[in-house]
């Protein structure tokens, strides 16, 4: 039975319990699932979703599943598509909540840990460089994202400032430099 209830929730579940490393990390597997595989939204919804779902407040994953869900059965799509989500990592926390006073002092979780430290900027890093191709970063425009990384990292700039400045740098370029002019 094809119930499309069922089909996202576990689609969801699956990707919140096999991905490491935060909802940036699952941008690559989301896509692959609900762009590539179910087709529930085009490749151009699904760039401005992460854009969308970045911007509010809340957990990445939870956000993105959430709008997804609305697309395909509203609010009741919405709530399936997100507990299927959440849900995976909310029981991991809990058992590892319940044990890990148990073995955070031992020295092969400690080395453990310190292993996969890197392979998760590295989850991290390639969603990145692949949601800027995608976006159509080049040269011209990379100093977009550079700069409002510094200002985030170096100068401490709220990312809400950062978002709202490149959204009204955005309106104001498309109504100013690409408008057609339009002449009486």
């Amino acid at each position: 039975m094809n119930n499309i209830y069922w089909t996202s929730f576990l689609t969801f579940f699956k990707i919140g319990a096999f991905t490491l490393g935060g909802g940036y990390a699952m941008i690559p597997i989301i896509e692959a699932e609900v762009v590539e595989k179910h087709k529930w939204i085009s490749k151009e919804e699904f760039l401005d979703l992460i854009a969308v779902a970045q911007s509010c407040p809340g957990v990445f994953a939870a956000n993105i599943s959430i709008f997804i869900g609305y697309k395909l059965r509203q609010v009741k799509g919405a709530v399936c598509c997100c507990l299927g989500a959440v849900l995976p990592s909310f029981l991991i926390i809990l058992l590892i909540a319940m044990f890990f006073h148990r073995f955070s002092e031992n020295q092969v979780v400690q080395s453990i840990f310190r292993g996969i430290r890197p392979a998760v900027v590295a989850l991290i890093a390639v969603p990145t460089f692949k949601l800027a191709k995608s976006a159509k970063i080049s040269l011209v425009n990379c100093w977009i994202p550079i700069a409002g990384a510094l200002a985030i990292w170096a100068l401490g700039v709220s990312p809400i400032l950062v978002i709202l400045a490149a959204g009204l740098g955005g309106w104001l370029y498309g109504r100013f430099v690409e408008a057609p002019e339009e002449k009486p």
